[in-house]
């Protein structure tokens, strides 16, 4: 087994947890950690903690460092620095919204596995070049979502996809039918508004609900 090979089949694991992925958004670091405790207990402890405030990877350490159960990792890594931040922060995967030649050299040589974007049929193809069987398709609906990766399947057999972007907990269970989608991304887990106001419950409450959606991998 290659160190691609043993990186997918980790990321793979992570993916299979729960059918949803958490995608948050983390602007205070005192919410990070209970947030990601009432995740877990709701049932989906892959986190994505996207790269897009300040205090995101402090988020991504702290959770790493206190949250038993929790599997996180970093969202929004654009570059090989985004990806080496993450690994010193301790994410235990990264999630990219496309893919360049750099972040791909970048990741070859990093613990970390990565889940790189696809929104085109060549970029999936090029990603399968570099190993990755395993893709983010974003934006999922904007793209075409469940008939563009319906259409995928038949000439790309290789390829399983994580769909983040305009999924909903209207819609994911549709996506989590499809045969080539592993789990889907979701940020309605975790709304703003619920986590200001520290309402863990609720957040435990939404993150049942979607861990019920489907199993992921079929």
């Amino acid at each position: 087994m290659t160190t691609q090979d043993t990186r997918q089949a980790t990321l793979e694991s992570t993916l299979k947890l729960a059918p949803v992925v958490p995608v948050v958004v983390v602007h205070a670091l005192e919410h990070a950690v209970p947030l990601a405790r009432a995740l877990v207990a709701g049932g989906t402890p892959a986190i994505e903690v996207t790269l897009r405030t300040p205090v995101a990877l402090d988020a991504i350490a702290a959770i790493a460092a206190e949250v038993e159960g929790a599997r996180v990792g970093a969202g929004t890594v654009l570059t090989p620095r985004d990806l080496d931040a993450a690994a010193r922060a301790g994410a235990g995967f990264a999630v990219s919204p496309g893919a360049t030649p750099a972040l791909l050299d970048a990741a070859d040589d990093s613990e970390v596995p990565l889940l790189p974007g696809a929104a085109t049929a060549s970029d999936v193809m090029t990603l399968l070049e570099r190993g990755y069987t395993l893709q983010k398709c974003f934006p999922a609906a904007a793209l075409g979502g469940l008939d563009m990766l319906r259409a995928w399947a038949g000439p790309l057999p290789a390829a399983r996809f994580c769909p983040t972007g305009g999924i909903r907990v209207a819609n994911a269970g549709d996506y989590l039918a499809l045969p080539n989608v592993v789990c889907v991304g979701g940020s309605w887990l975790a709304p703003r508004d619920v986590v200001e106001a520290g309402d863990w419950d609720g957040i435990q409450a939404l993150a049942r609900a979607a861990a019920t959606l489907g199993n992921a991998g079929t």
